[in-house]
């Protein structure tokens, strides 16, 4: 178990900066967006490549931040019937979510999307759009994406088992935090107690 949890600690590691540095992509995404909305406004043109590498950036966002969701507790879940159930209850259900759902489906996207991204490379596939961008980078983050959250997936289950084995605390308890909304209130507030 203790070489399972070390497995574990190394992928968390890897996903936490994998995660972190998708953040970075969003103000990328935002910068470009905002320069092409000014491009455009100021000389009533525009491009498709850098509408493209919008969608792009935004695909690699999600795709390469869900891991990190999975491993923060923050994917979407149904608590409906968890939500009453012991830690161990919890445990569990992600256990079997895990097993029977999550991995599963991770390896039939796995098993479609890797011909598609090996397709798009050998024909050296470039979007039908005029000054459209080359598609098998985009395409290549559906695999690596997804292969990420196996892996994350992978983690969670030996958290789960060690938790079960009374090896670890419960994963899915959240260390009490402010919320990002309240982190910035508190900022600002901080802020206006320094102007005179």
């Amino acid at each position: 178990m203790t070489l399972l949890l070390q497995l574990s600690r190394a992928i968390d590691w890897l996903n936490e900066r994998i995660g972190k540095g998708a953040f970075w992509l969003v103000l990328v995404m935002t910068l470009i967006s905002a320069g092409n909305a000014s491009y455009r406004f100021a000389f009533d043109n525009s491009s498709n490549g850098l509408l493209e590498i919008q969608w792009y950036l935004f695909s690699a966002i999600f795709l390469l931040a869900a891991a990190y969701t999975l491993q923060k507790n923050e994917h979407v879940r149904i608590d409906v019937l968890s939500g009453r159930l012991s830690p161990k209850g919890q445990a569990v259900i992600d256990i079997i979510g895990t097993l029977f759902f999550l991995l599963p489906i991770v390896l039939v996207i796995l098993s479609l999307s890797i011909p598609l991204v090996a397709e798009s490379w050998r024909i050296n596939e470039y979007s039908a759009n005029a000054g459209g961008l080359i598609r098998w980078p985009v395409k290549l983050l559906l695999p690596v994406g997804f292969s990420l959250l196996a892996l994350q997936g992978v983690s969670e289950l030996i958290k789960r088992i060690a938790f079960l084995a009374g090896r670890i605390a419960d994963p899915n308890s959240k260390a009490e935090t402010h919320s990002a909304e309240q982190e910035l209130a508190a900022e600002i507030a901080a802020i206006a107690k320094e102007k005179p």
